[in-house]
């Protein structure tokens, strides 16, 4: 008998080694991003402390280092725009083909300027950045190999999982943020690759910060199911709380428009209202992960709680629509964790609850409201759980991130990110892509119209071509007679100034 010879499937093997170098390199890179940040952040506090005892020497001090802080990344800002905000649209328009961005440029500024926004008190995130710097290694390797935009796009999504996993140790949330948020589709290649990424990221951060989650809150005791319709009433105001914040979010944005100054001054602003801010409560400043873990304290009152809501709502807005590098994913847990805390106190006095789930309400808000207002529901319950680190409430996540994502979505209010891309294509027309040629991906989602639908039958505009069709780990020829199952990607060869229109049109058959 003939013994068959041994085959090794070696497809994905350099994908995982793409995933793995890119993951390492984040991962330091982010690492030294995040304890630069905590540290410069940590000697502001302690100025502004000074300050409020009555020096004037460290007001003199925190007013020229504000400025100086400015004006550099004002300066990087005017030579390198695409650093500007989170960095998530600009690696979602990356991905898409829609704008071209130079990956060295957009790396050393985004770190430097990244450091000086957050770590100077502006109520500003760092996992966006994070994302945009990983990513920008992902693009730095694929342009070292010379690979094609359609290699790349799996290379850049690695360095956005490991970026977020480094930034919060939570390579799970990374995955699945990539495949929710930013590339919307689940192809093997790119989940193996942003798994491997992730977890190398997560690795070196864990090595360098330790094994204790980000939000390490403590013991939460078990939400009793009785009780669970306060939940509903929690997720509906949570809903509208995040509709209320997607639109002031972009209206902030209209707002900074009409200032008679340059773009990349608009951070001026920020910079001088953070010395108020500072001096009165210098604890509070920064994204707020200190800030949720005093939430631990219930002695709180509802009173301080809804000032300091409405002041770092306030001026999370003002941070982010200046322009300064920096997110507001953390922002966003922020604000939900403050709600949770206001609405589960409400529900004490009114006797309706035990003060023993004030901290549920805490984390279970974090999840609720980055859900409905990112619209990414998967990867608030997956970055919460690995955040906390506890599993006693999954499925009072599962529960409010859910409603809150159904009124969200009931009024119309999309996904942040993607209106962020979209005012950034508008408006950003020095480096969109208007010419040569692209190809696109379109993912077969189950109960879409596009599935178990013809080739043949699907209307393109002009001068498109359906050049592929993924299916698993097979490769199909896109004849007129082949129909389209859930989970195919169909690749689309077109003019680089239609993608947006036909991706628009294919995606709007899909939802």
């Amino acid at each position: 008998m003939l013994k068959k010879r041994l085959q090794l499937n070696t497809s994905k093997l350099s994908v995982v080694i793409y995933g793995a170098v890119i993951g390492f390199f984040t991962g330091i890179v982010v690492s030294l991003f995040r304890w630069s940040i905590e540290k410069l952040l940590v000697y502001f506090q302690t100025m502004y402390i000074a300050i409020g005892h009555g020096s004037i020497k460290k007001l003199i001090i925190v007013i020229l280092l504000n400025l100086v802080c400015f004006l550099i990344a004002a300066w990087m800002l005017q030579k390198e725009e695409n650093i500007s905000g989170s960095g998530i649209p600009q690696v979602e328009g990356l991905l898409m083909g829609e704008i071209d961005v130079n990956w060295w440029s957009t790396l050393w500024r985004k770190f430097v300027a990244g450091i000086l926004s957050i770590g100077s008190g502006l109520m500003l995130g760092r996992e966006g950045p994070s994302i945009q710097l990983g990513a920008s290694i992902g693009q730095g390797v694929a342009t070292y190999r010379n690979l094609s935009h359609n290699q790349s796009k799996g290379l850049i999504a690695s360095g956005a999982a490991a970026g977020l996993s480094a930034a919060f140790n939570a390579p799970l949330a990374g995955v699945m943020f990539v495949l929710e948020e930013v590339y919307h589709s689940i192809s093997p290649f790119v989940w193996v690759g942003a798994l491997t990424g992730a977890t190398v990221a997560d690795f070196v951060s864990t090595v360098m910060f330790g094994q204790t989650p980000v939000l390490s809150v403590g013991h939460l005791d078990v939400f009793p199911v009785k009780s669970y319709g306060l939940l509903l009433i929690f997720g509906v105001v949570l809903g509208l709380f995040g509709f209320a914040y997607q639109k002031i979010l972009l209206f902030s944005l209209t707002m900074y428009s009409k200032l008679t100054i340059p773009k990349y001054l608009y951070g001026i602003v920020p910079f001088i209202l953070v010395i108020p801010i500072g001096i009165i409560w210098p604890n509070f400043l920064g994204g707020g992960n200190s800030l949720i873990l005093s939430l631990k304290d219930t002695s709180i009152s509802i009173k301080l709680l809804v000032i300091v809501l409405i002041v770092r709502f306030v001026f999370s807005l003002i941070s982010y629509g200046s322009g300064l590098p920096g997110g507001i994913f953390l922002p966003i847990l922020t604000l939900g964790a403050l709600s949770g805390a206001i609405i589960a106190k409400i529900f004490v006095s009114l006797n309706l609850m035990s003060g023993n789930y004030i901290l549920n309400f805490v984390v279970i808000g974090m999840a609720g409201y980055f859900a409905c207002i990112g619209k990414a529901p998967f990867t608030a319950i997956v970055l919460i759980f690995e955040m906390v680190g506890s599993v006693t409430h999954i499925l009072p996540l599962a529960l409010v991130s859910l409603v809150a994502y159904l009124v969200v979505d009931l009024m119309n209010g999309a996904p942040i990110y993607e209106s962020l891309l979209e005012r950034l294509l508008k408006r950003n027309t020095k480096n969109t892509v208007v010419s040569g040629m692209t190809t696109i991906e379109v993912p077969i989602l189950a109960g879409s119209n596009l599935e178990d639908q013809y080739i043949r039958d699907l209307k393109l505009i002009s001068n498109s071509l359906i050049t592929l069709v993924k299916r698993s780990d097979y490769l199909l020829i896109p004849k007129g007679d082949l129909v389209l199952r859930a989970g195919d990607i169909v690749y689309i060869r077109m003019n680089k100034k239609n993608a947006q229109v036909v991706r628009h049109q294919l995606m709007t058959d899909i939802n």
